[in-house]
């Protein structure tokens, strides 16, 4: 079990959690997911590492509560446990120096794109982020992107804080003003395809994390099965990052929408 030592609610139904953890802080790198269990009963769900202190102990979840599980996890509180936290899995972030950088996240893609921002940062590259949400009360970790990049963009849907627009619109104005190198994407899956769509356009080597349904972890049920290249690969054990151009984003979508009934 694991205790819950911080907890900090970003919105109604979005709240970032610290749980010790020591092992995962100790092994994890950027990209890497834990599954999460509520009770000895409860659904396993996964959530990637926001972020780790290894001094402490502790790994960061940021959960969106959107489903029954979701709503258990994000109504604990400090000096909670939880029931299990696996991890890390998955394929960790490939880190390299390319130049400049576009992180674009969205919504709670946000979470696991400020590591990922982190790692590049420190590798050398120039980095610059593109955070985008409905309104500017669903905007989260600003203040920690801008002390890890070169420039933070905000777009808002209602254009209540930043430039008012979509978070194609924040990359594509990068794009014409300077060369791009890379573009890493997470966030919802409709926002992924058309971030990777609009690279794809300008020949811009592109990364989406993606956020199928898991059960296992470990590739054994094939419940986060996608498409890529015209290949089955796995998101648990194969990603959950892939080359975006060749995802079939639409397939993705169907899947997801798999439990959307039961969920509501």
């Amino acid at each position: 079990m694991n205790k819950i030592v911080s907890k900090e609610c970003f919105s109604a139904n979005v709240v970032k959690f610290e749980v010790e953890a020591p092992l995962i802080a100790r092994a994890r790198k950027a990209g890497h997911f834990v599954i999460v269990r509520v009770g000895e009963k409860g659904e396993r769900v996964p959530y990637t590492i926001a972020d780790a202190d290894t001094k402490k102990g502790t790994i960061t979840l940021v959960v969106q509560m959107v489903g029954h599980s979701s709503r258990k996890l994000g109504e604990l509180n400090v000096g909670d446990y939880i029931t299990d936290v696996v991890g890390p899995l998955g394929q960790a972030t490939h880190i390299e120096k390319v130049g400049t950088v576009v992180c674009a996240g969205g919504g709670v893609g946000v979470a696991p794109l400020l590591p990922i921002v982190k790692a590049f940062h420190e590798a050398g590259n120039r980095v610059i982020v593109v955070l985008a949400a409905r309104t500017k009360d669903l905007i989260i970790l600003e203040d920690q992107m801008r002390v890890h990049s070169d420039k933070v963009i905000i777009m808002t849907d209602d254009g209540s804080y930043g430039t008012k627009g979509l978070v194609t619109n924040g990359v594509e104005s990068v794009i014409k003003r300077e060369k791009v190198d890379k573009c890493i994407t997470i966030g919802p899956a409709i926002m992924m395809k058309f971030v990777s769509a609009l690279t794809k356009k300008y020949n811009i080597p592109t990364v989406a994390s993606l956020n199928t349904i898991m059960v296992d972890g470990t590739g054994m049920c094939g419940a986060c099965r996608v498409t890529v290249g015209g290949k089955t690969k796995f998101v648990c054990v194969d990603g959950p990052e892939f080359d975006a151009h060749q995802v079939d984003f639409d397939e993705m979508l169907m899947r997801l929408g798999a439990y959307k009934d039961i969920n509501k």
